[in-house]
């Protein structure tokens, strides 16, 4: 049996299935040339003034890593390589939560058992609430109430709560979107809307080649070489810090960034 079917199968059937979505406070064109670098195919599309990725597979299932800690991953790989803040929203059968990342500060999260109890820091919502310009007293009070014990509030309740904060920072998600659905949910209205596009895929940046930008230059190319220009930095930072994850995360963009390169030199294009 297939690891996704065999998996799947082991989770009760009464279990809610993993779902995730990422947001990213920019446009979907801005989006799409930096989706490649997360090596999924994803379902992209305009959520008011951001944009939102729909993973079309679930990882999580394949690699066997929580899907808390793919979608950390993917939000801070979006935010290093670009000038505007990612926002992952997840949920499994136990738990659900966010990750924030911007640029190289460090990400921040909070996270929800599923009935519902806060399990993390309050301090992340305050957080939230700077580094995404909200008003720091009215969105910062409702934002506290998300960690605050609430009985008839579980961890879906606690997304959508979010969600609404968040339509203050010009964030509306498609019509049918709503945090707690099962990934094939969310996929199908994805799938359905205006304007949808498939972005990223296996193949990483090689996905895209022979698309060509502004100025003849292949997109292809000009993705490697941002992915070695935030390499350097980010693995850079990581050795200061002393953050092992860091350091592996800016050589796997330089290392995956210098082969996309080398294979342009060895076998140009027409």
């Amino acid at each position: 049996m297939p690891p996704d079917e065999s998996k799947a199968a082991s989770r009760p059937a009464s279990a809610p299935a993993p779902g995730a979505l990422l947001l990213c406070r920019a446009a979907p064109d801005a989006v799409a040339p930096l989706a490649p670098l997360l090596r999924e195919r994803m379902l992209l599309t305009r959520a008011g003034e951001w944009s939102v990725l729909v993973p079309e597979g679930a990882p999580w299932l394949r690699g066997g890593e929580p899907v808390d800690r793919v979608l950390t991953g993917w939000a801070a790989a979006l935010a290093v390589g670009s000038a505007w803040p990612v926002l992952a929203l997840w949920w499994d059968a136990d738990r659900a939560g966010c990750v924030l990342a911007s640029g190289f500060r460090r990400p921040v999260g909070c996270a929800w058992l599923a009935d519902g109890t806060p399990a993390g820091r309050s301090e992340a919502m305050h957080t939230f609430a700077a580094r995404l310009g909200l008003d720091p007293v009215l969105d910062g009070q409702l934002l506290d109430g998300l960690t605050a014990r609430d009985p008839a509030a579980d961890a879906h309740a606690r997304l959508r709560g979010l969600i609404a904060v968040l339509t203050h920072a010009g964030v509306e998600l498609p019509e049918g979107f709503a945090p707690g659905e099962p990934g094939d949910r969310l996929r199908e209205v994805a799938g359905a809307g205006a304007g949808v596009r498939h972005v990223g895929g296996a193949g990483g940046v090689r996905g895209v080649r022979g698309v060509t930008v502004a100025g003849g230059m292949p997109r292809a190319h000009r993705l490697a070489l941002a992915e070695v220009a935030v390499g350097v930095p980010v693995a850079a930072w990581g050795v200061r810090r002393r953050s092992a994850g860091w350091a592996a995360v800016g050589m796997a963009l330089m290392a995956h960034g210098g082969l996309e390169l080398s294979y342009e030199t060895v076998f140009p294009r027409d």
